[in-house]
């Protein structure tokens, strides 16, 4: 999030405020797919949200919550210009308070919270937060109003398995990859009604997790996820050609926009996985990066390189980083031992992308030649088909210690084919309730351990 103050540029009467953004797009920035490997449609300029906020002299700029379940209470920074201001922070349970406490802004400070309601996907329950900016007179000067979640996450041994724990427990990550565009805006949803249709089409089939891949999105979109209950994992973007990686000066902008991205959603409870590179792409340093990214944020899960095994000629091609939560591979063949990875005692077993079976569905297709990577024939197909991987999968559960799996793809994607729906959402190309009772059930096998 970018803050300008124009209030030295104000005049008496009507002002006329231009909003300019600079963007060469030359793979020296990180931008996912929207780079210069000319695939997808070409978009620049400003997609996320722009307002205007009058605020007071000194007021509450950025705030960072964070859960601690050990201790049930939760930890608040307030962050202001004034560095000897007290912060009053009030949280309720939707009926009535539950805590208050007092600290200073921009140092770390404690609200208890007693008998937490923990967070999770079946029970995504969200308190109240209130914080108040007081001056040294004891005057509220700024109040805002945010919410949080208490819930952890954790790596334990189940059955001597290596495991993702959400509150203490292991529930299979079955989730989506998801991309985020949209025909008529690419990375812009039209209406805020479209941008919670993917999450609520998400959570209607069954998964409880996305992948929001190699795109940041609108905090919009993670307010949807925390308060309906569907996990995050978050890419980093990418960089691209010309070598961008090997410029010193590229390299330290990717590390600070992955700071950036870090702090501004790090209160969000949805997102619990951090995922700095995938399949090699503009990668570097890459187990130093991932090193990093869990000190800075232990909170969160990491997954260093998602699909390490995939393009494995691609430049230098890092491969496994060998550290973070996961050893992580893709795979888009047949559901079987040889294409899992195995878990150690210091990663668990990821699944980062499969599946990417395709349907040609007319008149709602992309104007370009469409493909997968592999077609099938008609809905009931598809549906046949999705069904007996996660049968596959669930032997990979029980017999080969497999943890999360990422099925490709929530929508079709300009050329590509492989979505639960049509890239204009009007078409469900597979029966949706079907693919909810099998990644129900599938989910349902790994809490009986």
């Amino acid at each position: 999030m970018l803050l300008v103050y124009i209030t030295d540029y104000l005049k008496s009467g009507e002002n006329v405020l231009v909003v300019g953004a600079y963007d060469p797009n030359d793979g020296r920035a990180a931008s996912g797919k929207n780079g210069s490997r000319g695939d997808y449609i070409f978009t620049s300029g400003i997609w996320q949200t722009v307002w205007l906020e009058p605020v007071e002299k000194q007021y509450i700029s950025q705030i960072k919550l964070v859960p601690d379940l050990k201790n049930n209470r939760l930890e608040v920074i307030a962050y202001t210009e004034d560095k000897e201001l007290k912060v009053t922070a009030i949280a309720d349970n939707g009926t009535s308070e539950v805590a208050r406490t007092e600290g200073n802004s921009n140092m770390s400070f404690y609200l208890p919270i007693r008998e937490p309601r923990l967070w999770s996907p079946d029970d995504p329950f969200l308190y109240g937060l209130k914080l108040q900016l007081k001056d040294r007179k004891g005057e509220i000067i700024d109040e805002v109003s945010s919410y949080f979640g208490m819930r952890s996450v954790s790596m334990g041994k189940v059955d001597g398995v290596l495991r993702p724990l959400l509150n203490g427990e292991f529930v299979f990550h079955i989730g989506l990859l998801d991309q985020g565009y949209w025909p008529d805006g690419a990375f812009t949803a039209p209406t805020d009604k479209a941008l919670l249709y993917d999450i609520e089409l998400a959570k209607r089939a069954g998964f409880n997790v996305i992948r929001k891949h190699i795109k940041v999105e609108p905090q919009r979109c993670y307010y949807h996820c925390d308060r309906l209950g569907l996990m995050v994992w978050q890419d980093m973007p990418n960089l691209w050609e010309p070598d961008g990686e090997d410029s010193v000066a590229v390299r330290k902008q990717f590390r600070d926009e992955l700071k950036v991205m870090i702090d501004q959603h790090v209160s969000s409870p949805s997102i619990v996985m951090w995922v700095p590179f995938n399949e090699n792409w503009g990668a570097f340093e890459a187990t130093d990066i991932t090193a990093w990214v869990k000190k800075y944020d232990p909170n969160r899960w990491v997954n260093g390189m998602s699909g390490y095994n995939y393009a494995p000629g691609y430049r230098k091609a890092y491969g496994d980083p060998g550290n973070g939560d996961f050893v992580d591979m893709h795979h888009y063949g047949k559901i079987e031992p040889k294409a899992i990875p195995r878990p150690d005692d210091k990663r668990a077993a990821s699944l980062g992308e499969f599946g990417g079976k395709g349907l040609f569905v007319r008149g709602h297709m992309w104007p370009v030649r469409n493909d997968a990577y592999e077609m099938m024939l008609n809905r009931e197909i598809l549906t046949d088909t999705y069904v007996l991987m996660l049968t596959e999968l669930e032997q990979m559960i029980n017999y080969f210690g497999l943890s999360t799996a990422i099925y490709t793809q929530t929508t079709d994607v300009e050329h590509e084919i492989n979505g639960l729906v049509t890239y204009d959402r009007k078409v469900e190309k597979m029966d949706l309730e079907k693919v909810k009772y099998i990644n129900q059930e599938v989910i349902k096998c790994t809490r009986a351990k």
